[in-house]
Formats: C-alpha cells, structure tokens, sequence
C-alpha cells in the first residue's frame, strides 16, 4: 500500500499511524498535486490498496484497517474529521485565511475531549481505536495544546497515545516538527477544510453535536442556496454612472465621509504608517463607491507643532521649507501606492486658519475655556520655553517607567502625559535637564463637556473597533482632566485672544479641524457634509493607529459637542494596532524597515505591496512585515491561486472559442459552486462594511480557489476533445469560470485598483457595481460577448531577489556604509579638505547667530564647527609627523602619533553622538572603532619601546 501525501501535511500522519496499528506496510511518497504526473489525484493524503483502489477518506479508512464495528469510534473518527479538523485549520492558517472567530470553537472542542477523558481513559471505551489515533495525530502538530488551561485528562492521553511504539515508530518517518496545518493549501484540489463554516458547538450534547456535522462541503449546501444561485444568475444590463465633479451628501441616500489621520509631514512614511491610515481608508472608500454609496475620502499632511520645528532645527531649514519639502515627498508616495484621495491638503492653508479660529471662539463663548498658569519647563541653554514634543524623560505613570516618553504622550503605554510630570527631563535639543517656569495657558474644559460626551459615546461607539473602545473607556473611568491648548511656540495657527497673541494653538487641538478645512479645499459647499441639512444623514469612518484614538474619540467629540453647532461626528473609528518589521520596529536612522520611497525602489508594483500590506494588516493584535511572507502570498496566493485560475480561464477562452464567452447550461455542479460563490460573496460584503480588510482578502481569494477546485476537477481540456455534449460541457465550465474572473475583477478592485483594470482590459469588460443588499453572484458576460488579449497578472517573487531586499532594508548594509564612513573620516589626513570644511562650516555659524538669537538653532552647528577644529588639528599633527617606518608599513600597521590623532577624533565623535541620542544602535558601532583604535595603539607603543 502507499500514502500520497503532500510536504508538511498533518493528514499524512494520522494514516501513517493507522497502518502501524493495523501492522500493514506502507510507503509514504511525498507528492505535488501541481504535478502533471498526479492529476488523477485530488485530495491529499490518500492511500492506494495493493489493488489500485484509492481511499482518502480517514473514516473509510479506519474501517478498511480495522475490519471491526464500533459505533461510537465511527462518531468520534466522523467528529474528528468534520469538526476538529476544519477548527484546527482555520485557527492555524496564515494570513487572509486566518479565522479569528476560530479559536472559541476550537476551545470548546478541547473541552469536550478533556471531559470525555475524564470518564474514560480513551475516546471509544477501555481500548484505544482508529478515533484516538485520528484526534491525537490532529493534535500534534503546531503545538496545539500549548498554552492550554484545565485539560489535564487530555493531556495525560496525549502523553500516553504519544509513548506507544506504533506511535513513536510513526513519528520516525514524520517527525511533528516538519508538519503544519498551512500544508493543507495544497492538498485538496476542492478548497478542502478551510471553507468548512464553524459553529461554535453545544459541548453538553454529544448527539447532537455530531448530527450537525456534515462530511463533505457539498453536503453543506442547501437547497435554498442551490434556488438562489439558479435565480441570480441572470444578465442585466449595468447602469451607467456619472460621477459628479463635486461629491455632495444627498437626502435619501447613504453618505460616506471617509478620513485618514493626518500624517505628520516632517518625515518619511513607513509601510505601518501606510497600512495603519491612507491604505485602509482608501480600500474601504474605493469599496463604498463600488457599493454606490455617495462616498467623500478627505486627508492630508498635519503640518503645525513641535515635531515640524524639531525637523527644522535638524535639516537647517525654516518650518515652511521642511513643510514644502515632506508634502511633495507625502504626495508622491501616496500617488504611486494608488491611493484615490478626493482631495490631499495641508494644515497649514489659510482655510484651516480661519476653521480653527472660529472653533476657538464659540468654545470660548459656549463657556468651555479656562485660563490657568502653569508650571512649564523653561530649558535655559537654549534660553526658551519648551513645548511637550522638545522634552523627553521617564513616563510618570505606574507600571510604565519608559525612559523616552514625550512631554504629550508615552509611546509606549499610549497614555497622555503633561511635559512638568516626567521624571528627569531633558531638553530634546541639548540634552540638558530644563527647570520650572510659570506662563499662562488656555485650557478646554472636558470635565464640563464629560457628561455629553459619554452620552454620546454610549450610542456611538457600537460601530468602533474593539481597541478603539477600550481605550476610549480608559479614559473615561480616569475621568477627564482639562487640557491646554496652548503652546509657546512660533510655528502654528496664533491664539485670536487678548494677552496670547503670541502663543499658538496645541496641534491636537488644531489638527482634527484639518478633516473640515480641507473639505473646504474640496468644495465651497463643505458645510454640507460637516454640518449636514436636516433629513440629509453622514456616516463618518475614520481611520488611524491605536495612539490617534483618544483625540478622536474623546478631545475631538469635546469641542464639537462644546460649539453644538450640529457637526457630524464619528460614527466609525477604525483602528489598527502596529505593523512591525521582521519582529521589530522600522528605523529610518538605522535604515531598518521599507519606507514609503523604499519600497517604489523594490520594483515590487504597488499592487502588490497593497495586497500583502491588506493582508497582514494589524487588526487585532500587532502583525509583522516580513519579506518571506511578501514572497510566499505573491507567489501562493496571487500567482498560483488568482492568477493562475483568471489566466487559465480566459487563455481556454481564447484558444478554444475564439475570445468569445460561450453559452453556459447550468448543472448541479455549477450550482453548487455558485453557492459556495454566494457564500464568499456574503462574507465579503460583510466584511468590507465593517472594513475588515483581511477578512475580505480571505473570501475574495475562497472565490478563486473554489474556480481553481472547479475548473481542475471538471477538466474542460478534456472534454474539448469529446463529442458534441461533452463541447458544450466545457463551454459551460469555461464560460462560467470566464464570468467568475469578472466578478474578482470587480471585487479585487479595492484592494488592487491598478491589477483590477488590467483583468477588466483582458475581458473587454467594464466595472460594475455591487449589490450589497442582495450579495448574489450574476451572468456579467453574455454568450457572445468578446473578450480582450489575456496575459498573465502577475510575476514569481524569486527567494534570491527576497533575500537581497531582506539584506538591504535589514540595517546591514546602512551600518556597513556608516562603518566605513566613519572609519574613513577618523583618519585625519586629508588637511585640505578638513580646512575648508572649517571654513565652510563657520560661514554657517556666523549666518545663523546673525538671523536669529534662538540659541538651539545654532548650537548644534557651533558643536560641528568645534569637532571639524578637532580634526583639523589632528590632521595637522600628524601631517607634520614623522612617516612610519618601512616596517610598519611593510606589516600594515600605522605610528603611534597617527593612532593618538586617530583616538582623539573618534573620541571626540563618541562623545557627540552620545550628546544627541540615547540610541545605543546608533553610538554602539562607534564605540567599537574607539576601542580598537585604542587597542592598536596600546600594541603600537609596545613594538616602539
């Protein structure tokens, strides 16, 4: 006998373990269903008799194996195979097959195995049989018991089953660490258990809970669904749209106001800030228009604050420059992703000027202001006042203690925190600890607006996601504290009232008013979609990263509930926890992670990075980029799976029926997979109302997989060269694959708008849009209509090509290239260029000391003018020198009077970088060149003695 099985497939296991009960012998051959050789196999594993018959069902099997009859084992094998399985499946998978509703299922079936071990020492009875074997050989693999409480009956039979020779002699051909449940992608030409649908079962009736199972996938399907497929099925001539120049809410219909938080402009933006805002607003906008609903998308840099002045002061530029400089870089990266904003602005337009102004004088006149002095931290190096963003020190609350916390909010902890409460600040600038000055301040008063706006988001919070509520409780249960919205700074909106001309507005005071002043860059008719006309209804999604949520589900709300003017507020606060880079955070200093720029430079098509991006979006937990996975989902998912199936459909097309869709005669088997179509439809729909993008993926990519089962399992290559009826069978499955690839087209389209269009040019076919009510798959392409040139959608991702991008954007070959740097520029040699370097360098320090008395705008460049002296020094000596013997030449190694110059400079380096920043990644490397500059030359004064 001999066990097909796939690599890595857990299945495989459990009919090896049979055959060693049963002491039959089998050979285990390791197959590919992709493999020409094996197309008459369809499941994986299978076991084929001495006689050529083939069995791939575990329950047949069982019996065949053991010729005995037990019912109750036949129930537990049966409860295994229909309910164990696809609940270990499905929590196991990665990616957009993940199921999150999984893993309560699975913990109830854990639960009904400890409690009947409990009263029985194996599942059938006093003797271990086929169904113990079947559960243990599910259990094994991908450490599912790991973690697991209160289950010590399960765990005792596990040890037990485990230690048996059979099972141990099992183990020796396929050990537990080679196998994993993602195998089972491969192993089923059907789609197999991940389009099992789980219900959470009823763990206190046994008997019923195995009458629901059903054995096979098409035994699922109801006769209802079979009706309503056959229905639907139907062609109807699509409407033609004409999308108005300015979108408008409308009475009557569904308005969509859709937000991205406002990107900081002051720097790059990585694939997390991507995915975390623009990227999930502008999939779920692109779905709400497909849906036709009236839908507005609104974004665009936040511009004002303290991080835009400390960009400044780093890059020698004014506020406007930097602001100037990151919107166009912004922009460009957003418009190479695809992004399909209705309108990108700034916070820094005269709009939002005017916007914030007004806001401010009706708080002010609804009685919500207060004027407080407050300590506030005064850095005297610098001779200035300085905001929350240019101090940094240990977080005050309990239980935290991060040592880098902002002066507005901990980075770590994500509460907000007043600059005066750190525990031993320190200037940003300079690094020194500043002290205490008193200076007055404007403050929104939230206690006042609290119990409004707890009212408010008792009704609201339903449509939240689950971080964005907790975290919005949070601070609800602290109860709210009046907030400053001042500051003493320069670059921002200036406060309209006696006595704080000279102050600014606090940014996150400001910034959320960026949403209206930019809808009024849209359209002079703003007020529309903001403070909509009575009967005409706003449904407002925004969308940020879990440290956004407070300002927009608590500070936000305050003042628009304080002005009571009728402002649309969120009814949608979409957030995402954070995406991280091969298990770590991206580094821009450190040139770790892929940033916006990064990743136009891969070659990689946008469309790609949006979909693994969608795919691995975080949203119930932190998700990490890796560039394995990048390569394993292009190359699975959307080469072998998607396109594989659309090209397979539309070449047959070509080939065989002159580019013409053929007519289709609907069986039960097409039925059928209009059902499971149907299915996946539905859950698509579901999914994208509730802007659950990874779950889409999941049913958009079921959809082609169930084409794929279909078209491999009809074999319409096969029946072209039959009779006549066996012609129109294949015109049938290929038509219907053909109509298939147009409705991926249409559901693709969100998450790959520019891939979308290239299918829709290869079908000679136009969009059409969604029926959301009635989520129904329909006949999109007549008989008879023409279809265009097919080509394939998209290229294999070689491990070669991963493996040199995962090398680049590692943070090797940054550090390597600031090694050799530095190694170069210790060596004081070059006299000449140091000197004009000095020169240079002062003409900046006496340009910046005559414009401006801001001492923490020059400082930083006198400490580069002093270290450039220091080297020209250095430089100097050694020039004048002796030249090293021709020995030491000859061995390679340098005198000792270029070794001290060598030490003192890197030294000097050393003790400047460790003024700048506590990030040992950045000073560390440094730090080893000056230990062993100071080794060579210890061994350097050695061989002169």
């Amino acid at each position: 006998m001999i066990i097909y099985t796939n690599e890595g497939n857990p299945l495989g296991l459990k009919l090896l373990m049979l055959a060693k009960f049963a002491k039959q012998s089998v050979q285990l051959q390791v197959v590919n269903l992709n493999d020409a050789k094996h197309k008459d196999l369809l499941v994986l594993p299978t076991l084929e008799l001495d006689n050529g018959q083939r069995l791939f069902s575990s329950v047949a099997i069982a019996k065949y194996l053991f010729d005995e009859e037990d019912q109750l084992r036949d129930e537990w094998l049966e409860w295994s195979t229909t309910l164990l399985a696809p609940a270990l499946a499905h929590h196991m998978a990665v990616g957009h097959r993940a199921d999150p509703n999984a893993l309560p299922v699975l913990n109830a079936l854990v639960k009904k195995l400890d409690d009947r071990l409990k009263s029985s020492p194996y599942l059938a009875g006093n003797k271990l049989t086929a169904a113990d074997i079947s559960v243990w050989s599910l259990l094994a693999p991908d450490g599912t018991l790991k973690g697991a409480q209160n289950v010590d009956s399960l765990r005792d039979w596990y040890g037990k089953v485990k230690a048996l020779p059979e099972v141990q002699a099992a183990l020796a051909e396929q050990p537990l660490k080679d196998l994993s449940f993602n195998a089972l992608q491969n192993a089923n030409r059907y789609g197999g258990l991940y389009h099992v649908p789980l219900k959470l079962p009823n763990t206190a009736d046994t008997g019923k809970l195995l009458a629901e199972a059903a054995s096979t996938l098409a035994d699922t399907i109801t006769d209802e669904e079979i009706n309503a497929a056959r229905a639907a099925f139907t062609y109807t001539e699509p409407k033609k749209y004409n999308e108005p120049r300015t979108v408008l809410p409308k009475a009557g219909e569904r308005n969509v106001l859709v937000t991205s938080a406002l990107p900081y402009v002051n720097n790059v933006p990585h694939l997390g800030n991507i995915i975390g805002c623009v990227l999930s607003s502008d999939i779920f906008a692109r779905y709400s228009r497909c849906a036709g609903y009236n839908t507005l998308f609104i974004s665009g840099t936040d511009e004002y604050g303290t991080a835009t002045e400390n960009k400044a002061l780093a890059e020698n530029m004014t506020p406007r420059e930097i602001c100037d400089k990151y919107f166009e870089l912004h922009n460009g990266i957003y418009r190479w992703f695809g992004i399909g904003f209705d309108y990108f602005g700034r916070t820094t337009a005269q709009e939002q000027t005017d916007i914030v102004q007004e806001a401010f004088h009706d708080v002010y006149k609804a009685g919500f202001i207060l004027k407080e002095s407050v300590e506030q931290l005064l850095c005297q190096k610098c001779d200035r006042f300085l905001a929350d963003r240019f101090v940094e020190g240990t977080c005050p609350h309990p239980g935290c203690g991060y040592e880098d916390a902002r002066g507005d909010q901990c980075d770590k902890c994500g509460k907000l925190v007043n600059a005066t409460e750190l525990i031993r600040p320190r200037c940003k600038v300079c690094n020194t600890a500043p002290v205490l000055r008193s200076s007055d301040q404007l403050f929104i008063d939230l206690p006042k607006a609290e119990p409004q706006l707890r009212e408010w988001v008792d009704h609201a919070e339903n449509g939240w996601t689950n971080n964005a509520r907790v975290i919005t409780r949070a601070w609800l249960r602290e109860g709210l504290k009046p907030r400053c919205i001042t500051r003493d700074l320069k670059w921002g909106i200036p406060v309209p009232h006696k006595g704080f001309e000279n102050k600014v507005f606090y940014v996150w005071f400001d910034a959320p008013f960026g949403y209206v002043s930019m809808t009024k860059r849209y359209t002079k008719d703003y007020q529309q979609w903001w403070q909509p006309a009575k009967g005409t209804e706003v449904e407002l999604f925004q969308f940020m990263a879990k440290d956004n949520v407070p300002f927009h589900s608590v500070v936000w709300p305050s003042v628009l509930l304080a002005i009571n003017k009728g402002h649309t507020l969120v009814a949608h606060i979409m957030a995402t926890e954070y995406l991280n880079y091969e298990d770590g955070k991206f580094s821009k200093s450190r040139g770790i992670g892929v940033f916006g720029n990064d990743a136009q430079d891969t070659g990689i098509p946008a469309d790609v990075w949006r979909f693994y991006l969608a795919s691995a979006r975080p949203e119930g937990q932190d998700s990490s980029f890796s560039w394995n996975d990048l390569a394993a989902r292009n190359n699975s998912e959307l080469l072998n799976n998607l396109g594989n199936f659309v090209n397979r459909a539309l070449v047959f097309c070509e080939k065989n029926f002159n580019s013409t869709v053929p007519e289709i005669a609907l069986t039960q088997d097409e039925l059928i997979l209009l059902a499971l179509v149907n299915r996946e439809l539905r859950g698509y729909i579901n999914s994208l109302e509730k802007a659950k993008l990874r779950d889409g993926i999941r049913h958009l990519m079921s959809i082609s997989r169930h084409g794929n089962g279909y078209m491999q399992t009809q074999q319409p290559w096969l029946l072209l060269k039959g009779n006549a009826e066996q012609k129109a069978r294949a015109a049938t499955i290929i038509g219907l694959c053909v109509n298939l690839a147009c409705l991926l087209a249409n559901l693709l389209y969100p998450y790959m708008p520019s891939t979308a269009r290239t299918l829709f040019a290869q079908l000679n076919a136009q969009h059409t849009r969604l029926n959301a009510d009635k989520p129904l798959a329909t006949l999109l392409l007549r008989t008879g209509h023409k279809i265009g040139k097919p080509a394939p959608l998209f290229a294999k991702l070689e491990q070669a090509f991963i493996d040199e991008l995962k090398g680049k954007y590692g943070g090797t070959q940054t550090q390597a290239k600031e090694e050799n740097t530095s190694s170069a520029t210790s060596q004081p040699t070059n006299v000449a260029e140091l000197e004009k370097a000095v020169q240079a360098q002062g003409e900046k320090v006496r340009q910046l000391k005559a414009s401006t008395k801001d001492k923490a705008v020059w400082q930083p460049e006198v400490a580069k003018l002093l270290d450039l002296k220091k080297q020209l020094e250095a430089a100097q000596k050694t020039t004048t020198a002796p030249f090293p013997s021709d020995n030491a030449k000859q061995n390679g190694t340098r005198s000792v009077q270029e070794l001290e110059a060598a030490v003192q400079a890197q030294g000097n380096k050393v003790r400047q970088l460790k003024g700048s920043t506590k990030d040992k990644a950045v000073w560390q490397p440094e730090v080893n060149i000056l230990l062993d500059l100071k080794k060579q030359l210890e061994a350097a004064k050695k061989a002169a003695k």
